[in-house]
């Protein structure tokens, strides 16, 4: 148990930059407008779509990431 309170820090580290990395390469379609008024893009009010393909890998990695890190902060707190 000692070896993983000790390895958890560089886990969260390395959980976290990868997280960013994760969120910074996503596609963004919401201007400011759009994300404060509801306002937006060239085809309406409220432009829509979907992910596919990479972008659906991206995303679903995105998420493992942030469940794994917040998981990791947990047992941190814990230990």
């Amino acid at each position: 148990m000692e070896i993983f309170t000790s390895l958890l820090p560089y886990i969260q580290i390395i959980l976290s930059v990868l997280l960013v990395g994760g969120i910074l390469l996503q596609r963004s379609d919401a201007s400011m407008g759009g994300a404060l008024a509801g306002g937006g893009g060239g085809d309406g009010p409220s432009t829509q779509f979907s992910r596919r393909g990479a972008e659906r890998q991206m995303f679903n990695a995105t998420v493992i990431l942030a469940v794994l890190f917040a998981l990791s902060n947990i047992v941190s707190f814990l230990f």
